[in-house]
């Protein structure tokens, strides 16, 4: 995989945070809105920075456009939020394989964002002005992020204080009525502030059928969402304070064809305590409502064929880190996080060969899971070298999953409850040989349960019929790297990475029987096996800033016995920059896909390749 994204950005290479604070002057409260600081260790897995000015001044004014940046991310589809179905945004990092389901643990303010059912992230519900900096990190392992994190982490910060202006408005309008407006009002209360702010856009959408294949029935991809965003702040103390974040959104879409429409919502809120005194501690607790629907419409009769009338999904959890005073050469974390996530399918299949397009078949499928972890994670300062280490283990269960439906295909199955434990670690070495030159180096591991629409929902995109498996593992991840950063004069960086990943366990679409290619099945399998370096540059002479990133991947599925072993998975399709004009959002997508390998999807026919997974 080669992969090459250019922008005029600031893209640069984290530096060390202090793991120390000064005393603060107790007669004086400030407020910060952010979360604690960087442990010294953080460079040693290679994290990338986007800045404010980087969020703010994107041309797309979409978050995944914006994570473009970064060589290696990838979604599932190639397309941003005003076109993809919102199922299939699944993010992943270093050709670890695309996938509709996240592999990269996607965060705000802490919180996990991926839908408790699907695993897609809501990237039409983050809005880059309300963001003060986000932070990449691929590969990396778990840490003290929670589980998810085997292709990566996405760390995102809201706005601070001093970034938000009192009151800010903009309006934008484009052709095929494309219509833009935000707006966001952030006073101060008492010695903390409340911040609320919304968006809504909408457009008829551009073609994503080639002209010489549109029927009557095509449509453009027309898209209608809004979201809005309520953050408080107060403080407690001169040390410690309090945080709020409530988030609304809806999305609709319609794609490919009339009446292919398709819906997503969700309701988020979450609390975090922040005490920066002697012992520094981050409490956070969270909930969030989702719910999706969605209308296939046939490619061939261009009738209703599937209604996924109802999915709701609920996930709650919370996180709780203590960082105890020892000494001044040590950052010492300790901590406990959980996530329960439960989700119900509603769906009802159509026979789109009648006229009278008859119900055939209604299902309901669902579950719950939970995974609760403990970990600790140390950062030693010894001079120019910086150690860090940490382990977590991770309790996790899948309980009362089910699936039933009525007419075609009838069932009406319960599945056991499965239950297990998983121990992770990671360490990593950063030493500054001087001011411009630093090595580092950084192993670990990772898993990922599969998500509740893997366990126990099929699908059908005719003829190919995908069974749902509700023994599938958990994906595991083993993984090294080492790489230098330079930075020869002010404001110049340089980066390289060499890595080699392995995820054991992957997720995949396997075809049960070669003389059947139409039938497949979620399956685990041996591994994929992902390996290659990745180059960053970035460079500002005054107000002029430019960032350059560059990853190549070579990528094999590992699968002993099946006709696919040795082959490279297909490719899955990067998002390319998009314009700012909400007339014109599909012309930036017209270049060829990026090549990012994937294993999440697989089917053997006479030539073994890798399928689309929903």
């Amino acid at each position: 995989m080669k992969y090459l994204p250019l922008s005029l950005a600031l893209a640069a290479i984290p530096t060390v945070a202090a793991a120390e604070t000064e005393a603060p002057d107790p007669a004086r409260i400030v407020v910060t809105g952010e979360g604690l600081s960087l442990p010294p260790g953080t460079p040693a897995y290679g994290s990338l920075i986007i800045d404010r000015d980087r969020l703010t001044n994107s041309a797309s004014g979409r978050i995944e456009s914006v994570l473009g940046d970064v060589a290696g991310f990838q979604q599932f589809r190639r397309s941003d939020s005003r076109s993809a179905n919102p199922s299939a945004q699944g993010a992943t990092l270093r050709a670890l394989g695309g996938n509709a389901s996240s592999r990269t643990l996607v965060l705000l303010d802490g919180v996990p964002l991926a839908d408790p059912f699907f695993g897609y992230i809501p990237f039409s519900a983050l809005v880059p002005d309300r963001l003060s900096v986000v932070r990449v990190t691929r590969g990396g392992g778990i840490g003290a992020f929670g589980a998810g994190a085997v292709a990566g982490t996405i760390e995102l910060a809201s706005a601070t204080r001093d970034q938000l202006p009192t009151f800010a408005a903009s309006a934008f309008y484009g052709s095929r009525d494309a219509t833009e407006l935000s707006a966001s009002l952030t006073p101060d209360l008492g010695s903390g502030y409340v911040s609320l702010s919304g968006r809504w856009d909408r457009g008829d959408g551009f073609q994503t059928t080639p002209r010489d294949q549109r029927v009557a029935a095509t449509a453009p991809a027309a898209y209608d969402g809004w979201s809005t965003n309520l953050r408080a702040v107060a403080p407690l103390s001169a040390t410690s304070e309090i945080q709020f974040r409530g988030t609304l959104f809806r999305d609709e879409r319609t794609l490919r064809f009339k009446g292919a429409d398709s819906m997503s919502e969700g309701q988020d809120a979450s609390i975090r305590f922040i005490s920066r005194g002697a012992w520094q501690v981050d409490a956070l607790a969270y909930i969030q409502a989702r719910n999706f629907s969605n209308i296939v419409i046939s490619a061939s009769t261009f009738r209703k064929s599937l209604d996924q009338r109802n999915t709701p999904s609920t996930g709650i959890g919370g996180k709780i880190e203590l960082r105890p005073p020892v000494g001044p050469d040590h950052v010492l974390r300790i901590g406990a996080d959980t996530r329960f996530a439960t989700g119900d399918m509603f769906e009802d299949a159509y026979n789109a060969n009648i006229a009278a397009n008859p119900v055939t078949s209604r299902r309901h499928a669902g579950g719950e899971q939970m995974t609760t972890g403990f970990f600790a994670e140390d950062d030693w300062s010894l001079g120019k070298l910086v150690l860090t280490g940490g382990v977590r283990a991770d309790r996790w269960t899948i309980s009362n999953g089910f699936y039933r439906a009525t007419g075609t295909g009838a069932a009406n199955n319960s599945f056991a409850d499965r239950s297990d434990w998983q121990f992770s670690g990671r360490a990593g070495a950063l030493y500054r040989i001087g001011d411009a030159v630093a090595l580092r180096g950084a192993a670990y591991t990772g898993f990922r349960l599969p998500t509740l629409n893997e366990l126990y929902r099929p699908f059908v995109v005719f003829p190919v019929t995908t069974q749902a498996n509700p023994a599938l593992n958990p994906e595991k991840l083993k993984g090294v790297e080492a790489g230098v950063d330079l930075n020869p004069v002010s404001g110049i960086t340089f980066s390289a990475t060499a890595f080699y990943n392995r995820l054991d366990d992957a997720i995949a679409n396997v075809t049960l029987n070669p003389s059947n290619p139409n039938v497949r099945q979620r399956r685990n399998v041996d591994a994929i096996v992902a390996k290659g370096f990745e180059l960053t540059a970035s460079g500002r002479i005054a107000d002029f800033l430019l960032s350059a990133s560059y990853a190549y991947s070579h990528s094999t599925v590992r699968a002993p016995g099946m006709r696919f072993d040795g082959l490279a998975p297909r490719k899955a399709r990067a998002t390319p920059p998009a314009p700012r004009s909400p007339g014109n959002p599909g012309k930036a997508r017209r270049s060829p896909p990026r090549c990012a390998m994937s294993a999440s999807n697989m089917r053997t026919t006479s030539r073994p390749t890798c399928c689309p997974m929903r």
